[in-house]
């Protein structure tokens, strides 16, 4: 039986399980869950898949993605036009 895990990797080092592969550059939460644009608000933890390594053995693969932290500034092109009546 041939088995495949994912996994995130967070900046500072630590690994979490994940359900499914993901993609260079997606952007994701903190559960590494698919963030979709336009983001609600530029004012939250979101992440950015910046490389993928694949680790393979005799009877199954895990596949790594290591995520970076994007900064608010980072995440203003991903949010959506504001509200009529707010500034």
């Amino acid at each position: 039986m041939f088995t495949q895990e994912y996994y995130i990797v967070f900046p500072e080092g630590d690994v979490q399980a994940i359900a499914g592969r993901l993609a260079v550059n997606m952007l994701v939460d903190i559960n590494g869950r698919e963030l979709i644009p336009p983001l609600p608000t530029h004012r939250m933890i979101a992440f950015r898949v910046s490389r993928i390594r694949v680790a393979e053995s005799k009877g199954g693969s895990a596949a790594y993605h290591y995520l970076e932290l994007m900064g608010a500034e980072e995440l203003l092109p991903y949010t959506g036009p504001p509200a009529r009546g707010t500034a």
